[in-house]
């Protein structure tokens, strides 16, 4: 039995219940499993939880510190979240709603103040609070915090985007991605908060589903234990907001959202491993998937800087949406793992075929798909980037003809990855610059408009950012460097080493500058650039610096 079969013939009578409240014909179904979570754990408004008064909070409510996402001209989003004792179930709050006061200034000292308002934390949404602030500047830098009582959050750091048809001259952002709490500390997040940066994008697995030992995996702490509910696989709501409260209380991950806003999408380990669309990694009855889906999808939101349109309805969540800065950029950020087929070939590295080239195959689903290609086709920015989670360029494991590629990223949905480069070249994109996570080691490549034909046209770059954490402390040169190097010319850069990576977009050129730390297993490392790269605009490729 696997770690997921256990957990779920753990959690499997929780799963049981809320399937015979509903009796099998509606569970069965997406509608029925969004119902069977609304009955579990009900929504604001259909509680009518009390309000506490909050005076009586006597311990630090704001142990998760603070953030803010998604940019807008003349608009930011505000988040934190109540949790005395983000370790216990219920974070040590009472089941009542709480009043949470929030202030956004122009200075950090608070004396010049923008806007003032008050928000409700429900013990629904396990007091979280997403403020919308509108009617700012755009393009300006602002600091923010919350009250509660009488405690005051920490302060945060945020910024608006320019005005839509500004012609803004620079604008610089970081890529994150991975960050299993249980391979090692988060230094490159403390060193990434000295960054400065209009905003970092995260790229998915913001954290893991799997069980997290007392003394923290590799963190290998000799000062304290985890409570033992983390010693298991996250399966229900509980579980996962559980899971955040350990993830968020690190206190560099928490310096890194006080510092800058961030732009978040997840990839699969936010749920489950290798997941696709409403098929698990295994083999549970897939109602009970869905209604797994539901708890992390609900968790997420609840622990991010997401605005309205982005908060879930049972096991669906519209993720997907676009980012503009001025002229200069679009932003389109793309959800590739809820809306995909499931993986050819069961999975893993397999040798490419007629199942995996099937040309109704999707990656991204129909809809969404639509949608960013009609989206370039409306877009005037000088840089058009897509900000997603898997591997998108061509990438074999050896360069000889018995090569084989990985069927959960674009090289097993190549059909998928046609119709949005043939999208890009209708539209007339000219400089495309794709952002990526997902693989724990850094990638830098060329996009071809014929990945077997190296002498065909270089029509866009990706960025794969290394992981925060996992996959340990990582190399330099990974085992496979020599193989993957020589089966795939377009690949200008590969390193196995943790960090993250700045681009920074003029009206020119784009700079991806690879920062990376040599170990995480003990913490302080120091942060370096181990490589830098300028690709034109209007001349697609990659130069190294």
């Amino acid at each position: 039995m696997t770690p997921a079969d256990r957990s779920s013939a753990q959690h499997a009578p929780e799963l049981r219940a809320a399937a015979r409240h509903f009796g099998r014909r509606g569970f069965l179904t997406v509608t029925g499993a969004a119902a069977a979570l609304a009955f579990s754990v009900n929504l604001p408004g259909t509680a009518h939880a009390a309000e506490a008064d909050p005076r009586k909070i006597t311990e630090d409510p704001f142990t998760l510190g603070v953030a803010s996402g998604d940019p807008l001209p003349g608009s930011v989003l505000l988040w934190t979240r109540l949790a005395p004792r983000p370790y216990e179930p219920g974070s040590g709050m009472p089941r009542a709603r709480v009043r949470v006061h929030w202030e956004l200034a122009h200075d950090a000292r608070f004396a010049r103040i923008a806007r003032r308002g008050q928000a409700t934390a429900h013990p629904e949404l396990d007091h979280s609070v997403h403020v919308e602030v509108p009617g700012l500047g755009t393009d300006r830098v602002y600091y923010y915090r919350f009250r509660a009582g009488t405690w005051i959050s920490p302060t945060g750091r945020t910024r608006t985007a320019p005005h839509p048809g500004a012609r803004a001259g620079e604008l610089k952002l970081a890529a994150v991605s991975c960050q299993a709490y249980h391979d090692g500390y988060f230094t490159a997040y403390r060193h990434l908060a000295d960054e400065d940066l209009d905003a970092v994008f995260h790229l998915g697995d913001y954290l893991y589903e799997y069980a997290v030992g007392a003394t923290g995996g590799a963190r290998n702490y000799t000062d304290r234990q985890l409570p033992a509910h983390f010693n298991r696989e996250t399966i229900t709501l509980e579980d996962y907001r559980l899971r955040y409260g350990l993830y968020k209380s690190d206190p560099d991950l928490k310096a890194a959202h006080a510092a800058h806003a961030f732009v978040v999408t997840w990839d699969d380990h936010e749920t489950e491993n290798n997941y696709a669309g409403g098929i698990p990694e295994n083999g549970v009855p897939p109602e009970e998937f869905l209604l797994r889906r539901a708890a992390a999808y609900r968790a997420y939101w609840e622990n991010q800087p997401l605005r309205a349109p982005q908060r879930p309805t049972g096991p669906d969540m519209r993720l997907y949406r676009r980012l503009r800065f001025g002229r200069l950029a679009q932003f389109d950020i793309l959800d590739t793992r809820q809306y995909r087929s499931n993986q050819a070939y069961g999975d893993g590295w397999q040798t490419p075929g007629p199942e995996s080239e099937d040309p109704s195959r999707t990656m991204t689903g129909a809809e969404q798909e639509r949608w960013l290609l009609d989206g370039w086709q409306e877009s005037d920015a000088v840089w058009n980037v897509v900000p997603q989670q898997v591997t998108f360029a061509q990438r074999r494991n050896v360069p000889t003809p018995d090569f084989k590629l990985s069927m959960d990223a674009w090289d097993g949905y190549p059909a998928s990855r046609r119709r949005v480069m043939d999208g890009a070249a209708a539209a007339g994109i000219e400089n495309l610059v794709v952002l990526t996570g997902d693989v724990h080691v850094g990638y830098a490549f060329d996009l071809k408009a014929d990945f077997d034909d190296p002498e065909s046209r270089t029509v866009g770059t990706e960025i794969v950012a290394t992981s925060i954490a996992s996959g340990k402390d990582g190399a330099d040169r990974p085992a496979n460097w020599d193989n993957l190097t020589r089966a795939n010319p377009h690949l200008k850069y590969y390193n196995g080493r943790r960090g993250y990576v700045t681009v920074t977009l003029t009206g020119e050129r784009a700079r991806a500058d690879y920062r990376t730390v040599s170990h995480v297993t003990t913490p302080g490392a120091p942060v370096t650039t181990a490589a830098s790269f300028v690709t034109e605009a209007g001349d697609p490729g990659l130069k190294p610096v």
